[in-house]
Formats: structure tokens, sequence, C-alpha cells
């Protein structure tokens, strides 16, 4: 039937593009739930994208460039961990800067170092396909589900070790009590700069895994626009999902369900009843009416964007 291959086009593509957002957002979690906004997931995309698209060129190792990806990411997090941690500066303000700074940096560099273009050459070693055995032959399903890159995978493993250590360990305990009520978690012994540092740096890996992952799965290069916005979704993702990594998940399939559609609507002939920039501008669009929706419904941890001074209350 012609609607059910549609539909597995649309969900297969769907899980493609959940995919980055879900490591973005996850990264997201573990910097407020730390107590520290991070409003930079989309500047923490860029320089992984970009660091994994050079890497990858240099090496034709994708899981090299993986590593480049998640590396940047955390050094370019650890200025805003300076910044908000340790200057106590505004967050929002940070993470704004952080953004701009990313784009800057990594447009300059691509020009320095492919003599002046603002993309990068095409990659020849991207991440390949798998293919599961046996599953991957299911009519429908198989294609949906089975036929992906091995990231969908590992995404859906990250959630679930990520969903464990917050919730499960004393580590995960420890981040939480700093992020809800940091002064009770100090009298407790709990150092609040050194786990919130922890937090916005593992933000910084995830985010830059994410944008390597766009990299080396849907753009093949590095240019301005490969994350277009993507960041401030999976930020949207993380308030969506109620700071909770199942929660993450949900909402990055929704988005991605969201953008494979974007992506689709020309195929099915959307276009030619819809203006194209309507279509464009879809995701976007529902990223705030969901935020207007839920933002006032979810509670985010307490002394989330707060500074700590040691001895207040």
């Amino acid at each position: 039937m012609e609607w059910l291959s549609i539909l597995t086009t649309i969900i297969h593509n769907a899980v493609i593009y959940a995919t980055p957002l879900i490591f973005a957002a996850l990264g997201g979690v573990f910097s407020e739930r730390s107590g520290v906004v991070n409003i930079g997931l989309e500047g923490l995309m860029i320089i992984g994208a970009f660091a994994s698209a050079v890497v990858t060129l240099w090496t034709e190792s994708p899981f090299l460039g993986l590593i480049a990806g998640a590396l940047a990411g955390v050094l370019l997090s650890l200025l805003h961990a300076v910044a908000s941690v340790t200057f106590r500066a505004h967050q929002v303000v940070n993470g704004m800067a952080i953004n701009f700074l990313a784009l800057g940096l990594a447009i300059y560099l691509t020009k320095q170092l492919f003599s002046g273009s603002a993309q990068t050459t095409t990659l020849k070693t991207l991440i390949p396909k798998w293919d599961i055995p046996w599953l991957s032959e299911i009519p429908y399903l198989g294609p949906m589900f089975f036929k992906t890159y091995p990231t969908s995978y590992f995404a859906v493993l990250v959630v679930i070790l990520c969903g464990y250590l917050l919730y499960k360990t004393s580590f995960g305990l420890r981040l939480r009590a700093v992020g809800e009520h940091p002064a009770a978690a100090d009298t407790m012994g709990v150092h609040v700069g050194r786990m919130r540092y922890t937090g916005v740096l593992i933000s910084g890996a995830l985010a830059g895994l994410g944008g390597a992952i766009i990299t080396l799965t849907t753009t093949s290069n590095f240019s301005y626009s490969t994350i277009s916005g993507q960041g401030y979704i999976a930020l949207a993702a993380v308030i969506f999902g109620k700071w909770n990594p199942y929660g993450v998940l949900g909402a990055a399939l929704f988005f991605g369900c969201v953008q494979a559609l974007n992506s689709s609507a020309q195929v099915l002939g959307f276009s030619a009843y819809i203006p194209t920039a309507f279509i464009q501008m879809l995701p976007y669009l529902l990223t705030i009416i969901v935020l207007a929706g839920f933002v006032g419904k979810a509670e985010g941890p307490k002394a989330s964007g707060e500074p700590y001074i040691k001895g207040s209350r």
C-alpha cells in the first residue's frame, strides 16, 4: 500500500533526524540538572560538526571524527563552565555568546583550512548504515528501524545509561542535588562547583557528538548551515522531556518526525497546497507551540540558572 511506504520513509527519516537531537538534549539535561542553564547547545553542535568534518577528512575515519566532535564540544563548554560557575556570569548571556563564538570560529577556521571556502570538501568516508540480519527484512518495520545508522542504536543505549546514571547512582544523586538545593548539598560535603563543571562538560561532549553525527550521516560536509537551529530544538526537547532522559527520547523523536515531514513535503506533494516557506518553518513553529503549551507545566531544577556562593542559602 502506498501510504504504508510513505509512512515507512517518514519514520525511517524521523529516527535519523532525532538521533543528534537526542545527544544534544541529553547534554542539556546534564547541564541543567547540575544547575547551569545551557542555551549554547547550538554552538556546541556547530563546533562538533566542524571538528568531525576536519578530522574525518584528515584521517578518513568517521570514528575519530565522532571523538573529535565530542572533544571539541568539551573544550568549548569549558568556557561556559568557567564563566558560569567560577565567575558567576549570567548563564543565558554566556550561552548566546557560545553560539555566536562557535559559528564565527568554525567559519573562520574553515576558510583558513579550505582556501577561502566557507564549507569543507565533501567527505568520502561516512558512517555506513547497518542492515540487521533478518530484522531488516521484515516488511515495513525493517526499513523503519533496522536499516539505519549505528548511531541511532547507540543513542538509545546512551539514553538508558544516562537514566541509570542520573537516578540509580550516587553521582546522579549529587548532580541533581546541586541543581535542586546547592546549599544543602554543600552542607553534606558535595563540591558544588566541581559537580557543576562536570555537568557542563558532559553536556559539551554529548552536544558536540550530536553535531558530529549530523556531519557524518546527513550532510557529508560542514558549512554555516549544517547546524541550522537543531541546538535550539534540542533545548526545547529538554523542556518538553521534563529534564528526564526518557522524556527527552520521546521529545526528540517527536521533533524528528516533524523534520522528516518537512523534508518529505515535496515528495508527498504538500508543496502544491502549502507554501514552501511555511513548510520549511514548520519545525520551528511547532517548537514554539510546544514550548508555549508545556513550559508552564514543566518544572525544571529549582536552582537552575542561579550562581552558587558558598555560605548562601
